[in-house]
């Protein structure tokens, strides 16, 4: 009897999984993302993350802003 009862939850998987395919599809939100940065040129790689990563959340379709200070500003 357990057996049937394995097999049967089993066989569902493959509904549950259509079922949660519809749920992703639903429409994203637009996030408004302000992000801030206070490494300057002593480390160029560490300066250009606030940039590369607004980069690819304004491509996704968020709102993004920089927040410069300190030694980021020059």
């Amino acid at each position: 009897m357990s057996r049937r009862n394995l097999l049967t939850r089993l066989a569902a998987l493959p509904l549950l999984a259509v079922a949660g395919s519809a749920a992703a599809t639903a429409p994203k939100i637009a996030l408004k993302i302000m992000m801030k940065s206070a490494w300057g040129s002593d480390d160029p790689t560490k300066a250009a993350f606030p940039f590369l990563h607004g980069h690819a959340l304004a491509e996704a379709g968020h709102t993004v802003q920089i927040f410069l200070l300190g030694e980021a500003v020059s």
